[in-house]
């Protein structure tokens, strides 16, 4: 049912003339996107001498701030998704990494569904779910491809994932079609990899992309006809990473360069601003954030304040 629903509503926002927004058509605002997004692929011979693949997944980032977070929630992001529970109800998590967007809000959830490509991540979260046993789902897969998995719920939470959807149309209408109250998503105003710009041009001589931001994503849930509100804040500095050497491990690999040039690496990140003592990933942490939410579907009504 709920694929069916999402085939059809993507179909309708592709077919109807919608007016354009900061002069661009939703099929231009969708171009831009997925181009944009493409634009961040790595050189092949780069990747080709690269001692490891610099896609990693640093999970104990996720792990220490879902921990911190659950300990003290803070932010416009979690408010939202915390009032959208009054009366409390289920929470579909999508790209739940370890449980950062959901974990805090436990004390009203009566359900959970937390969706994630990484198997590692789904176990991460579940056991800092243990208080929900027995209502807690997981599924591994990627968004939107196993929403009718997943969905639906009162609330969906969808946290620094967007950037990782190319066609990013149906990924919305996936994401309204299974909230029954509201959808809430955050994202880093800019691309988080923007933070990793300098480095590449120190290191490579490469010049990075800056999109797609979060601008462009509310000009397209606007040509979609989505009246979504939004918020932008600070993410106050966090120490994600346990030690200073991890943080330049990973960005080394990220960086795609081998460990002997670990030093150099460290003394760019501090050129940086980076503080050994409190290693922050460079993607998320002291960065603009955009908190955006909207209404959902799945009960066909409105729920934006």
């Amino acid at each position: 049912m709920i694929g069916r629903v999402i085939r059809q509503v993507s179909l309708r926002w592709t077919q109807v003339r919608k007016p354009a927004v900061n002069g661009r058509s939703l099929a231009q605002s969708l171009d831009d996107w997925r181009d944009q997004l493409a634009a961040w692929a790595i050189p092949e011979h780069i990747i080709a001498a690269a001692p490891q693949s610099p896609w990693v997944l640093p999970r104990q980032v996720f792990a220490r701030r879902a921990d911190r977070l659950a300990a003290a929630p803070e932010g416009p992001s979690y408010r939202r998704a915390w009032t959208a529970l009054d009366p409390p109800g289920s929470v579909l998590d999508v790209g739940s990494g370890a449980g950062a967007a959901c974990i805090p809000l436990l004390p009203r959830t009566t359900a959970l569904t937390a969706v994630d490509a990484d198997a590692d991540m789904l176990a991460m979260l579940a056991s800092r779910a243990s208080s929900l046993a027995g209502k807690v789902a997981l599924v591994r897969g990627n968004w939107p491809d196993v929403a009718r998995e997943a969905a639906p719920a009162d609330l969906v939470t969808c946290y620094n994932v967007v950037y990782n959807a190319p066609d990013i149309l149906p990924f919305l209408a996936a994401l309204t079609a299974s909230a029954r109250r509201l959808v809430v998503a955050e994202l880093t105003a800019e691309h988080p990899l923007v933070s990793m710009n300098e480095l590449w041009l120190r290191f490579h001589g490469l010049r990075r992309p800056d999109g797609p931001s979060a601008q462009l994503l509310l000009d397209i849930l606007a040509a979609m006809g989505i009246q979504a509100g939004h918020e932008r804040w600070q993410r106050p500095s966090g120490a994600d990473y346990e030690s200073f050497a991890d943080l330049v491990d990973v960005t080394r690999v990220r960086l795609c360069l081998p460990p002997e040039r670990a030093d150099e690496v460290a003394a760019a990140l501090t050129d940086l601003g980076v503080d050994p003592g409190q290693p922050a990933d460079l993607g998320t942490s002291r960065r603009e954030m955009v908190t955006v939410w909207w209404p959902g579907s799945a009960a066909g009504h409105d729920y934006l304040d």
